[in-house]
């Protein structure tokens, strides 16, 4: 039998450690924060063709939020198309050719 454990916002704030996509910032929290809203810019750009958007929550976590108002917080990048597909209720593809074709003409 398949267990789920679920953690409360706080406690996943305080007993977090860096996820591997942090890095290490040379620079110090400056940068490290910098380099967290470059993510969250590149993700956005993609989330756009979802109608969803994520955001920097506490330098800790991301939160990702639909154009109706829901929201779902997201660890780390590992898990963002999970909750992306939770919040859409379909599945997404980051490599959907029309997605890509957008992002090129905005590039």
């Amino acid at each position: 039998m398949d267990q789920v454990f679920d953690m409360c916002s706080l406690c996943g704030i305080l007993g977090g450690g860096e996820h591997w996509t942090d890095g290490q910032a040379v620079g110090g929290p400056a940068t490290r924060r910098a380099d967290r809203q470059r993510r969250v810019g590149l993700a956005n750009a993609i989330l756009a063709y979802y109608g969803l958007q994520m955001s920097d929550w506490v330098g800790a976590q991301y939160m990702l939020s639909s154009r109706t108002g829901r929201s779902e917080i997201v660890d780390d990048p590992t898990h963002l198309w999970q909750m992306a597909e939770r919040l859409l209720g379909r599945k997404c593809d980051p490599l959907d050719p029309a997605l890509i074709d957008r992002l090129e003409r905005e590039a």
